[in-house]
């Protein structure tokens, strides 16, 4: 058999309907795509025009206009650009998947290319018409042809078209869409307002639409004014007006943009009420060019701990609207950002709804990123009032740095446990990271909360330290940077195994939130310091414990031996091991976990209560051998009850709960009896 070449066939009404129902997953960006195209036809004019000025012929003003007639079920998109010629319309029209844009630029060259503000560039999105009407009517007239070379082509959207040459006195392009029952609410200014204000705003050219102003009802009966009306209604001025603010504030220079103005901005875009606490307008140039404007929340949502919650980073390219949520330029830990991106291109699926992985979608996440952590650095350095220097003089604030002060204390309360994240998400700004975290601690702490967070029902102490301020307060001859986890700051603050540190008074850092222990997994240093959690493995203070002290601990150890040994045989259900420590002064015992990457009792807690399943931790139990109810068991007729006390009220005291309550109550009841 002879070697033969076919060439595909397609079943055009099936790919029609896959191209409308299967492409798009909004029905309303059918509204975004025409208004394109209506803006890539003026372009295409405004190019041609630079050669031949007669093109404009009596309208110079480009412009897209909306209309729509409820009688006659019609949304009709009108342009004065470049307009088709019968055989463009039966070239571009006629052929899925044939871009004029597209064609357009490939016979630019030079400047021309690099100026060109074009926007369609896949040659479907005029068939999104179909997702809203049965039959779409366009008529268009080429900008230099004569009146009576105007054509019309019709089709319905199942595999065939007619064209017939009509007079058109006007140029350009109208798309009249006859609206599907199911699509009817699009027949109305405000739907069609909105849509453009979330899609199209900052299209270049004025989007107008037909005035309407109220008119009530005529009389029920002429002759009596207290009879009533009937319904009155909406009715057309046949004054337009620009529905489209026709220039995107962020391409504007700084210099002409007010604080008033920002704040508007942000308060349109994100549906918050409250002003930003702060933003950042940039235009990165390099390999990947675009523009950032991006705000920081003064307050948290009430969803902020859903990590699946969508980014509130809105995605442009060259000024059109392209998705509100684009996860891919922001990271997890910093969701709550809000903004916008506006790109010069991106690699976006055919249908514009979906960013897909690149090397510039990674260079403008790593931007923002970096940006969101500049703003917070710098609202953190300004956050408190200078002081003094050795010299007696202080710093004079300027008002752009006197308006900062108490700024990042503000955003931490309600946005620093979502922050921490990010030391598990990205390593490779972690330590700017923690640079920017802060702790209660046991030098800095309250005891009184203050207004609970909405989101978790905490509250958070009014004093807080860094890591920086911390080391900077460590006492000569400590090796460690010494943490808690604990669920409250009273547990944190009251917690046996900060006895010992409180004696000699080291400073512990007291940490509440849920997220502090898997943070913290992730963060072993600070600045060349290692962090040590307090509760797990034995206590070594290093140089800050005197040749005396450990001689007694040992002492005590070895004495203790027989006692030891029987704790462990009565709780070997409970307790890993059993052992003297030197954290304790007026506990009896204390519980923790072994130092070799172990679970926390705290964090097992937690992942219970959230229904997920924790690996079984069996916890070492730490005696206090001066204690006088640790030296009651030497001898003891109630020695396992004692033991078993022992062991749950050393739970409690860390917050946890027996595993057997009424056991525990029934041991204590028979002790006091």
């Amino acid at each position: 058999m002879s070697k033969q070449t076919h060439a595909f066939q397609a079943e055009v009404a099936q790919l029609l309907h896959l191209v409308t129902h299967s492409l798009y997953s909004n029905k309303e960006i059918f509204l975004r795509e025409l208004i394109s195209n209506a803006s890539d036809a003026c372009d295409k004019l405004r190019f041609e025009a630079l050669n031949n000025a007669a093109l404009y012929e009596d309208a110079p003003e480009l412009q897209v206009r909306l209309a729509y007639d409820k009688d006659a079920k019609t949304l009709t998109i009108t342009d004065n650009g470049i307009g088709m010629s019968a055989q463009e319309a039966i070239d571009h029209l006629g052929t899925i998947a044939k871009s004029g844009t597209k064609d357009f630029m490939s016979k630019l060259s030079g400047d021309q290319k690099a100026d060109a503000q074009l926007i369609g560039q896949f040659g479907v999105g005029f068939y999104s018409g179909f997702i809203v009407a049965d039959k779409i009517t366009v008529e268009s007239r080429r900008a230099g042809l004569k009146p009576e070379e105007g054509v019309r082509w019709i089709s319905g959207g199942t595999g065939d078209f007619e064209v017939e040459t009509i007079t058109r006195a006007e140029r350009g392009t109208s798309v009249i869409l006859h609206l599907r029952e199911d699509a009817l609410d699009y027949a109305n200014a405000w739907k069609l307002k909105d849509i453009v204000g979330k899609y199209s705003d900052h299209i270049s050219l004025p989007i107008r639409m037909e005035k309407e102003e109220w008119k009530d009802g005529e009389l029920i009966d002429p002759k009596d004014e207290n009879g009533g009306r009937k319904p009155g209604g909406m009715v057309k001025t046949g004054e337009w007006e620009t529905i489209n603010q026709a220039s995107a504030l962020w391409t504007r220079p700084k210099k002409d943009i007010t604080d008033e103005q920002y704040q508007d901005f942000y308060k349109q875009i994100s549906r918050d009420y409250e002003n930003a606490l702060s933003w950042s307008h940039n235009r990165v140039e390099g390999s990947t060019e675009y523009t950032q404007l991006l705000y920081i929340p003064s307050k948290a949502p009430m969803d902020l701990y859903n990590r699946d919650k969508k980014a509130g980073i809105k995605l442009y390219v060259k000024r059109v609207f392209i998705m509100d949520d684009a996860e891919a330029l922001m990271p997890t830990y910093l969701r709550w950002v809000k903004g916008v991106v506006d790109s010069a291109d991106l690699p976006l699926n055919v249908s514009r709804e979906l960013l897909q992985e690149s090397r510039d979608v990674k260079a403008i996440r790593d931007g923002n990123t970096r940006r969101v952590l500049s703003m917070l650095e710098d609202l953190a350095k300004h956050d408190k009032e200078p002081v003094p220097g050795a010299d007696g003089v202080t710093d004079v604030l300027s008002d752009e740095d006197k308006a900062k002060l108490g700024q990042y204390t503000k955003f931490y309360a309600e946005f620093g446990a979502v922050l921490k994240e990010g030391l598990g998400e990205d390593f490779g700004n972690q330590a700017r990271i923690a640079k920017l975290l802060r702790f209660a601690s046991t030098h800095t702490a309250r005891a009184e909360p203050v207004e609970a967070h909405p989101s978790t029902g905490s509250g958070r102490t009014e004093q807080l330290t860094s890591l920086a301020d911390y080391k900077a307060r460590m006492k000569e001859g400590q090796e460690a940077i010494y943490y808690i986890t604990a669920d409250t700051l009273a547990a944190a603050k009251n917690s046996p195994q900060l006895e010992v540190f409180k004696k000699k008074g080291i400073e512990v850092l007291l940490m509440t939130d849920r997220v502090d222990e898997w943070a913290l997994s992730f963060l072993h240093e600070f600045d060349g310091t290692p962090l040590q959690s307090v509760a797990k493995g034995a206590v070594d203070l290093g140089k800050l414990q005197d040749e005396a002290e450990k001689k007694a601990e040992e002492e005590a150890a070895e004495a203790f031996k027989p006692v030891l040994a029987k704790l462990k045989e009565a709780l070997k259900d409970k307790a890993e091991d059993v052992r003297v420590t030197s954290r304790l002064v007026d506990s009896p015992a204390c519980l923790v976990v072994k130092d070799d990457g172990g679970m926390s009792l705290q964090l097992a807690r937690m992942l219970k209560a959230a229904g997920q399943k924790a690996p079984e931790v069996k916890p070492v139990l730490e005696v206090n051998p001066e204690h006088s109810l640790v030296k009651k068991l030497d001898g003891s007729v109630h020695f396992h009850d004692l033991a078993h006390i022992l062991f749950d009220q050393a739970l409690l005291a860390e917050g946890g709960l027996p595993d057997d309550p009424a056991a525990y109550v029934k041991r204590v009841n028979a002790l006091l009896a």
